[in-house]
């Protein structure tokens, strides 16, 4: 049974930092690829950050330099740390995991299997 759990959302002002964090349970994590994306409600979803099989991230343009992605494999999570928060990164936050090459350079792009339920970030 495969499931991503997230927490670590909240409320933060324009400036501050948060570390999300998605606990992985079922997945072979060797060669998974995760991810995280985010959605606001009447915007397109996007493709925030995701890592492949070798390793490799990805980072949507807007949060280059900002926000990190990390893979922890002893504890199985997913963390994504985000500095430089301002309120256009508001938004749901969801890990997402798939099959080997499902993370592309253009993060958007990627056709994730399976996602968690979502955390939320409000940044004003």
């Amino acid at each position: 049974h495969v499931q991503l759990v997230e927490s670590g959302g909240g409320s933060v002002q324009a400036g501050g930092s948060l570390r999300l964090s998605c606990a992985v349970f079922g997945f072979d994590t060797l060669d998974t690829n995760f991810g995280w994306f985010r959605q606001t409600p009447g915007k397109e979803r996007e493709g925030v950050a995701c890592i492949g099989s070798g390793g490799r991230v990805a980072y949507a343009d807007s949060v280059k330099g900002r926000f990190t992605l990390s893979k922890d494999k002893a504890k199985n999570t997913l963390y994504l740390q985000m500095t430089g928060l301002n309120p256009e990164d508001t938004a749901m936050y969801y890990c997402v995991a798939g099959e080997p090459s499902t993370c592309r350079p253009d993060v958007s792009t990627s056709q994730f299997k399976y996602w968690g339920r979502g955390t939320q970030v409000t940044v004003s």
